[in-house]
């Protein structure tokens, strides 16, 4: 490892790099980076509130999402990030426009499109939002520039193609991406079985190349390093002395070595990783207070200052593990243990499906009468925020009636909004 030179860090964050290793040197990057610095607005914008948030918050807490409108309803309902799960781009929204389980089945493309359109959603709420302030519409305030935190599952490769799709993220506006210690090509969601793991010296490459794309693209992007030793029974190889307390010796007919995962290898990994990564999340197979107790004390022993993440995953039955009131207290007694990073990796494939599939039924039910129910409803969410039963202002028909205003000198008699039913009928 190379004795740490310094790197520049971000004004609002002198401290940026204090615990943060990198086994390359500043000449590297200014090697790679070109003679022409371009800016990526967006992912330096939400690199640095994000920071701010996990340095001034108790914990961030955000839900897997998947589509543009579903980012811009989180922000309204209060939330201040966005995040965008593999799973779920897999299932409903990569860019081979298959469904797929969380195996990197999908095109190595999808994650960034989709970081891409959740942008531009927030852009055209924010749009509309400073239209509306400007003409005295509306006093409302939000900000709708959060930061996204975005999965780039296990690089879906080596080092290089961790690199470049570094890159993408950053290019699409991430805030924060994060990686997992597994083998791309054997890829499996955190909470299937057939997880295979790389050595935890190839996984830190991973983690190098993914911070030197960051510094090559001059963004001071957050990194998260997984690990799914918890549950993990496969590594790859035997060749790190760091992974010898846990391989068995044994192989498989694929040529795998057994390995005895658990909370244990977890720490190990976590411990290993911390110097090259801004969190670290231990993926679990239960929401369970003492193992994330246990693992937060052995990290943090050995790298105090080390933020954590946590999935408060789906995967969970959570009423089988504790009650609601222990639910209600369970973020912030892991927050209180450094998990400062929390998250609910498939809330938005579970909220649409259970939504649509509960309006279907009333509407095959009721008729109308069902779908009026759900119209209701939105109408009383308009008391918290809610904006969507507007559905014609919410997606931008009188932004763009601004903008054919603009361009006709006031004059224009093609506008929509003025003769549109939800102009007669929604105020």
């Amino acid at each position: 490892m190379l004795d740490q030179p310094k790197f520049a860090a971000p004004d609002y964050a002198p401290d940026r790099w204090r615990n943060i290793t990198r086994n390359y040197a500043p000449s590297d990057v200014e090697r790679l980076a070109g003679s022409l610095p371009i800016r990526h607005t967006l992912a330096e914008h939400g690199a640095r509130q994000l920071w701010n948030l996990l340095q001034n918050e108790d914990f961030v807490p955000t839900l897997g999402t998947f589509t543009g409108n579903q980012a811009v309803q989180q922000v309204k309902a209060g939330l201040k990030a966005i995040y965008l799960s593999g799973w779920q781009v897999a299932a409903d929204a990569n860019s081979s426009g298959n469904m797929y389980p969380d195996q990197s089945l999908y095109p190595v493309d999808s994650v960034p499109a989709v970081v891409k359109r959740i942008n531009k959603a927030l852009q055209r709420a924010d749009q509309i939002q400073t239209m509306e302030r400007t003409d005295g519409i509306s006093t409302t305030d939000l900000d709708f520039f959060v930061p996204i935190i975005a999965d780039a599952e296990a690089g879906f490769g080596g080092a290089l193609n961790a690199f470049e799709l570094m890159k993408a993220m950053i290019e699409a506006g991430a805030a924060a991406v994060h990686f997992e210690d597994q083998l791309a090509s054997e890829k499996k969601c955190g909470h299937l079985g057939g997880k295979v793991l790389v050595p935890t010296s190839q996984f830190i490459r991973t983690l190098n190349a993914a911070r030197l794309a960051a510094d090559v693209m001059g963004v001071p992007t957050l990194i998260m390093a997984r690990t799914d030793a918890e549950a993990a029974r496969l590594i790859t190889s035997d060749i790190d002395e760091q992974d010898a307390p846990f391989v068995t010796g044994e192989r498989t007919a694929e040529g795998f070595y057994r390995l005895k995962g658990g909370i244990d290898a977890a720490i190990a990994r976590g411990i290993a990783y911390a110097p090259y990564a801004d969190l670290i999340w231990c993926e679990t197979s239960t929401p369970d207070l003492a193992e994330a107790r246990k693992f937060a004390e052995a990290v943090r022993k050995v790298h105090p200052e080390q933020m954590l993440a946590y999935n408060c995953s789906p995967s969970f039955n959570w009423a089988k593990h504790m009650d609601e009131a222990a639910m209600a207290s369970f973020q912030r007694e892991i927050a209180a243990m450094g998990y400062k990073y929390q998250f609910i990796t498939l809330a938005g494939f579970h909220n649409l499906s259970l939504s649509t599939f509960e309006l279907a039924r009333a509407y095959k039910a009721d008729g109308m009468a069902g779908y009026s129910r759900l119209q209701q409803a939105e109408f009383t969410a308009e008391q918290h925020g809610f904006s969507a039963v507007r559905h014609q202002r919410e997606v931008g028909t009188s932004y763009f009636d601004a903008v054919s205003m603009a361009v006709s000198q006031g004059k224009s008699a093609t506008t929509a909004m003025g003769e549109s039913t939800e102009t007669a009928q929604f105020h």
